[in-house]
């Protein structure tokens, strides 16, 4: 069966379903893991497709608490990127961290619902644009004054 003209990018929260995905699915061009535990899931042979790492800076930083990021990172073959976001906690890369700061619900997250929620759609924008669309995206390059919490763990 040969490539979908519509290309897809997948991301998951939380879980292996990115890579899994992209492991099972070959038209699957590019996916992003936000703040998930990989599992070590990419196997030895290497995944050669675009990848992005998107998490928080106390748990998902290089020789991190979740060792499956760097094992899996070195296994990556294709372009990648690891960012990590400084004063966020899980939940600040979904919509609870929005409904957690309207109920005054405090998650543990120095970042609020709405600057997280910011930044998870302004880098998997940049994760789309560059791999679906073609498009350069500097914001993946360097780091970006609009976004001091990010940190561009490896490339």
């Amino acid at each position: 069966m040969g490539r979908s003209p519509h290309r897809r990018l997948v991301h998951a929260v939380a879980v292996t379903a990115a890579l899994a995905a992209m492991l099972a699915d070959p038209r699957i061009d590019a996916g992003i893991d936000m703040d998930g535990s990989t599992r070590g899931l990419v196997p030895a042979s290497g995944l050669s497709r675009p990848f992005l790492f998107l998490g928080t800076r106390a748990h998902h930083s290089p020789g991190g608490p979740d060792t499956s990021w760097d094992l899996d990172w070195s296994r990556l073959t294709g372009w990648k990127r690891w960012l990590t976001v400084a004063g966020t906690e899980h939940a600040s890369f979904t919509d609870v961290a929005l409904v957690a700061d309207q109920l005054g619900i405090d998650i543990g997250a120095a970042v609020t619902g709405a600057r997280g929620m910011r930044i998870t759609r302004r880098y998997n924008l940049a994760m789309f644009d560059l791999h679906l669309r073609h498009r350069a995206q500097p914001l993946l390059d360097r780091p970006s004054p609009h976004y001091p919490e990010v940190t561009i763990a490896a490339r």
